[in-house]
């Protein structure tokens, strides 16, 4: 069977405009949607699945009726696609009917009288389309009419007068908003569920590629041991991810892209995969960091001198 688009055209065609439908759609901040939502990707994988499908069956099923015609039905069916879509019967019907255009051979019938020089005028109808789109803008403008001359609608003026008043009250509600003002000084760890889901997300999407979903370590180090090159504990890691690594190039400064109460979160994270052991995890790099511990107190007994031992 003839198809207007061959597969390879339009397989991707049929892809990518579901694909950019859902990213219209849904609303996924500053990532794609397919990134942040698993179930979108899912469902994109499976959609190019079934295109591949139909595709593989409808050709399979046109191989196997194109071998039951005859010889004249497959004649026919050559000569049919030998003819090209401009010249189809449908797309003439279609034409014809936003036209109204006559025929060489008609063009008798719609010949003026006039005659200047040998040149002559037909007087052929207006096409339905173009007298179609006149009456619409007449209607436009009748409604124009109503709704800004008579209902006193609002003009452009005013709305944009009016979004002008709606951005200004978005500038002083931030201005009078709580700065985020957390630092290395003041971070500490974070160990509630909220808090290290919101880590773990920021986590899967922006460190995975380089330390593994589980944080064993691709490219980047294992984060799951107890050895550091950059140091441990959070305020280390708070640092490493804020301002990047000297020792890695590819460990970039994220403190252009998170917010610091993030990266506290993004931190407190990391430090909660300390021991998972991840299977398939990098060797260890780095040393040994051992947290500092509590200041120790004075052991020595206290002696109630009020109560005499007994001698021998």
């Amino acid at each position: 069977m003839k198809k207007l688009l061959p597969v390879y055209v339009r397989v991707p065609l049929l892809f990518a405009t579901v694909l950019i439908g859902l990213e219209y759609f849904i609303d996924s901040g500053d990532r794609p949607a397919f990134v942040k939502y698993p179930m979108v990707s899912l469902f994109l994988a499976v959609f190019l699945f079934l295109l591949i499908a139909i595709e593989i069956v409808v050709n399979a099923v046109d191989k196997v009726t194109y071998h039951l015609l005859t010889d004249e039905q497959r004649k026919q069916l050559e000569e049919a696609q030998t003819i090209p879509i401009t010249q189809s019967k449908f797309l003439k019907g279609l034409m014809q009917k936003l036209t109204r255009s006559k025929e060489i051979e008609q063009e008798s019938d719609v010949m003026l009288n006039h005659d200047y020089d040998g040149i002559k005028e037909l007087d052929n109808v207006l096409p339905p389309w173009w007298v179609y789109l006149f009456y619409g803008t007449i209607a436009f403008a009748f409604i124009y009419l109503i709704r800004f001359h008579v209902l006193d609608g609002d003009t452009q003026a005013d709305e944009f007068k009016h979004e002008v008043e709606l951005a200004n009250l978005e500038i002083q509600k931030n201005a009078t908003a709580k700065p985020d003002d957390m630092n290395i000084d003041k971070v500490t760890l974070l160990t509630d569920e909220a808090s290290l889901a919101k880590g773990k997300e920021v986590f899967t999407n922006a460190c995975a590629a380089c330390h593994k979903a589980d944080g064993g370590g691709i490219v980047g180090p294992n984060l799951t041991d107890e050895f550091w090159i950059n140091g441990g504990g959070i305020k280390n890691v708070f640092k490493i991810i804020s301002e990047g690594s000297k020792n890695n190039q590819s460990m970039v400064s994220w403190k252009g892209i998170f917010k610091p109460t993030e990266i506290q979160q993004i931190a407190s994270y990391v430090l909660s995969l300390q021991g998972s052991k991840p299977a398939g995890g990098k060797p260890a790099e780095g040393q040994k960091w051992v947290e500092e511990a509590a200041p120790k107190t004075d052991a020595t007994p206290v002696v109630d001198s009020t109560k005499v031992a007994p001698t021998k």
